[in-house]
């Protein structure tokens, strides 16, 4: 005798009201931005999860809290021009040295980037307290190690930049114009200057390997037997 499927139970059922609401709950109580992957995994089956989530940024766009997407992931910020009403005097904010923020553009820029690459484009030696610094941020990471002689470290921006800085993707990153226009580039630009287009390339190049767990001892990043240092 045939033995009948077990029907699955029946899901319920959602209004898009509903859905959005348990949406900005998930991304409310979360600390850090939430993926729109970890959204999947907990919206009902089947949701547009970045549809939803362009439907919550633009209700909370005129408002003093606004839903930004950095990369792929969502969290609340206070509205841009309202930072200055919560500002904490009580913290300092330390402020980033010269051979920090020029290290830092480089990368963001020409990501995947090594070290040497770093030295070349600025004329001068970088310190690794400097790169010490972006990576304490929580700004820059080892990406890779190039297929070179030396095999040196690749060097990339972090999620955490894009989140800090309030950009969306690396190509919002401002190009030669907007740069000219803040005043931050001399009127005295040589010819045939450019600012390189950053890709949003995650996935790493053909000239690229995997960082390893033996590569992060030798980096210093983890203690033999691969335990992550103190």
């Amino acid at each position: 005798m045939p033995i009948a499927a077990e029907e699955e139970p029946e899901l319920p059922s959602f209004s898009s009201a509903e859905v959005e609401r348990i949406a900005e709950a998930l991304v409310f109580a979360s600390a850090e931005p939430v993926s729109e992957a970890f959204l999947a995994e907990r919206l009902p089956r089947g949701t547009n999860v970045n549809a939803v989530m362009q439907q919550l940024a633009e209700v909370y766009a005129p408002r003093g809290v606004n839903l930004i997407r950095t990369g792929d992931r969502w969290a609340f910020r206070t509205a841009a021009d309202l930072s200055f009403v919560i500002r904490n005097e009580d913290n300092e904010t330390k402020k980033l040295s010269r051979a920090a923020l020029e290290v830092l553009a480089i990368i963001a820029y020409h990501q995947p980037v090594t070290r040497a690459e770093i030295e070349e484009i600025r004329g001068v030696q970088t310190s690794r307290g400097t790169l010490d610094v972006l990576m304490e941020a929580g700004w820059v990471r080892f990406r890779g190690r190039r297929r070179t002689p030396g095999r040196p470290v690749t060097l990339a921006t972090t999620p955490d930049f894009l989140d800090h800085f309030g950009l969306e993707e690396l190509r919002d990153l401002p190009g030669l114009e907007e740069l000219k226009g803040a005043g931050l580039l001399s009127g005295r630009i040589p010819p045939g200057f450019a600012i390189p287009v950053p890709l949003n390339i995650d996935d790493l190049s053909e000239d690229e390997d995997p960082i390893t767990q033996l590569d992060l001892e030798e980096l210093g990043l983890l203690t033999p037997g691969g335990e992550a240092e103190e």
